[in-house]
C-alpha cells in the first residue's frame, strides 16, 4: 500500500520549473498549505559538466535517427530548464493570450519590476559577442542587445557558468521562488516522480509518487502540473485523462560556427543579443558555448578538424518558430521538422553565415538541430480553459504545454507570468 502523506494541502505542484515556483510562491504568500513535488534534485548548483549531463534529460526520439528528427532536451532538476538555460528573458507574446482572454500584462509589469531584468552592461559582453555584433550591423541587420535574467553585481567577466547552473548566484533561476514558498512554509520534496493524479467524482484529488522505491501518496484541494511540454501529458496519460497524442512545437535550433584568427576567447554570457524577425519566424543571437558542448557539436557532424578551435569559434544560435506537428506518446516522443521549418532554417543560416563572413569568420559549418523548449501539448482553448484548468475539476496545468501556438522565443518570462496569474486565481485574489 502506498505511504498517504500526513496532510492535506490546498494545492499540489509537480514540477519546479518557472511556472510551477512562480504559482507555488503565489499560493505560499498568502499563507496556504503547499506541496511542490520535483522529480530532479535540489541539491546546489556547482557550475560543473557533470552536474549539468545529470540535469539535461533527452525525452524520446532523437536527432541521431536522421537529421530531421529534433534531439529534445529538458532540464530534470529544482528549478527546471532554468537551470541549463541562457538566462533570456523574452517578453510574453501578449496577443496570443489576450486572443484566449488571458491578459498577462499586470502579471508581467509586476515581474519586470521586481527581477534583474535587463541587458547585460557593456563590460559583460564579450570579445565573442562584440564581433558578431559588428558583423551583423555591417550587414544592417536589427542587432540589439537582450534582456538577461542575470544579477550584473554578481556576474564575472570570461566565465561560461551560466549555461550549467551559475554557482556564484548571478543567474537568476526558477530556484529563486521555490526557495521563497519554502522560506513561507511550502514543502519541497525532491527526487519524486509522480505517476498519477488520484480522481474522485470527476475531480482531482491528490497524486501518487515513488520516492526513494517507495510508492506514497499526497492529497490537495487542487492540484497543479508544472512538469513541462513532455511531462505533463505523459502524466495525463498515465492517468487516464488525456487518451490523445499531444502534438507540440520545440523552437528547434541550429548552431552556425565560424574560425577567427584574432581571439583568443571561449567564456562568456551566450545570447548577450541577437535579433528577432517575427513575421518570418526566425531569430539568431551570439551564442558562445562551453568547450564540451562545442566538441560535442563538432564531432557530430563530423567536424573533427575543428575540435581544438573552441577559443577562436564564433557561434550564431538560429531558431525558428516551427509548426505543431509530431506527437508526445506515454512512453516515446516524435517531433520532425516539415517542409516549412526547413525553409525558415535554411533562411536564417543563410543570414547566420553572412554575418559570420562580415565578422571575419572563416571554415564555416553548422550543427543539427536540437530544441529545448517543447510547448503548446496541453494548448489554452484545447486541452485547459483560459484559467488553465483541465476537463477534470481542481486540475490544472502551469508550463509551457498550456502556450496556445508556436511562438520561436524563450518561454520563461511567459510561464512566470502564468503562474503568477494562476496563483492569484486560486489565492483568492
Amino acid at each position: 500500500m502506498p505511504e498517504q502523506a500526513a496532510e492535506t494541502y490546498d494545492a499540489i505542484v509537480v514540477g519546479s520549473g518557472p511556472g510551477g515556483a512562480s504559482v507555488a510562491r503565489e499560493l505560499a504568500r498568502r499563507q496556504l498549505r503547499v506541496l511542490i513535488l520535483e522529480q530532479g534534485s535540489a541539491a546546489p548548483l556547482e557550475g560543473t559538466l557533470s552536474q549539468m549531463a545529470g540535469i539535461a534529460a533527452v525525452p524520446g526520439k532523437g536527432a541521431f535517427i536522421h537529421r530531421d528528427a529534433s534531439l529534445l532536451v529538458s532540464g530534470i532538476a529544482a528549478g527546471g530548464t532554468t537551470t541549463i538555460n541562457f538566462a533570456t528573458a523574452a517578453p510574453p507574446p501578449l496577443p496570443m493570450f489576450a486572443a484566449h482572454g488571458i491578459d498577462l500584462a499586470p502579471a508581467l509589469d509586476s515581474l519586470r519590476a521586481e527581477l534583474p531584468m535587463a541587458p547585460l552592461p557593456d563590460e559583460l559582453i564579450g570579445p565573442m559577442a562584440q564581433r558578431i555584433q559588428q558583423g551583423a550591423l555591417a550587414r544592417e541587420f536589427g542587432w540589439r542587445k537582450l534582456d538577461k535574467l542575470i544579477r550584473p553585481q554578481s556576474c564575472r567577466t570570461g566565465c561560461w557558468r551560466c549555461v550549467y547552473g551559475c554557482p556564484f548566484g548571478a543567474k537568476w533561476t526558477a530556484r529563486d521562488f521555490i526557495d521563497e514558498a519554502v522560506q513561507l512554509g511550502a514543502m519541497l520534496i525532491d527526487r519524486a516522480k509522480v505517476e498519477q493524479v488520484i480522481v474522485e467524482d470527476g475531480r482531482a484529488t491528490g497524486v501518487l509518487y515513488r520516492r526513494d522505491g517507495e510508492m506514497r501518496q499526497a492529497f490537495g484541494a487542487n492540484v497543479v502540473l508544472a512538469g513541462g511540454g513532455i511531462g505533463s501529458p505523459r502524466l495525463l496519460h498515465r492517468s487516464g485523462l488525456h487518451a490523445e497524442n499531444s502534438a507540440f512545437f520545440s523552437d528547434p535550433v541550429i548552431a552556425v560556427m565560424g574560425v577567427v584568427d584574432d581571439i583568443d576567447g571561449g567564456a562568456e554570457v551566450p545570447m548577450a543579443a541577437g535579433m528577432y524577425l517575427h513575421e518570418e519566424g526566425i531569430a539568431l543571437a551570439d551564442m558562445t558555448l562551453p568547450k564540451p558542448m562545442y566538441q560535442a557539436f563538432a564531432v557530430q557532424v563530423g567536424r573533427l578538424d575543428r575540435l581544438m578551435s573552441h577559443a577562436r569559434t564564433l557561434t550564431l544560435m538560429v531558431k525558428i518558430r516551427d509548426d505543431i506537428g509530431g506527437g508526445v506518446g506515454p512512453r516515446w516522443v516524435d517531433k520532425t521538422l516539415t517542409k516549412g521549418d526547413r525553409a525558415k532554417f535554411a533562411a536564417g543560416v543563410g543570414m547566420a553565415r553572412e554575418i559570420l563572413r562580415s565578422a571575419g569568420a572563416k571554415k564555416i559549418f553548422k550543427s543539427w538541430h536540437f530544441a529545448a523548449h517543447p510547448g503548446g501539448s496541453l494548448r489554452i482553448g484545447e486541452v485547459v480553459d483560459s484559467h488553465l484548468q483541465t476537463k477534470t475539476r481542481n486540475l490544472f496545468v502551469c508550463d509551457a504545454s498550456v502556450i496556445p501556438g508556436p511562438w520561436g522565443l524563450p518561454p520563461t518570462l511567459t510561464l512566470l507570468c502564468l503562474g503568477k496569474r494562476l496563483g492569484l486565481d486560486l489565492g483568492g485574489n
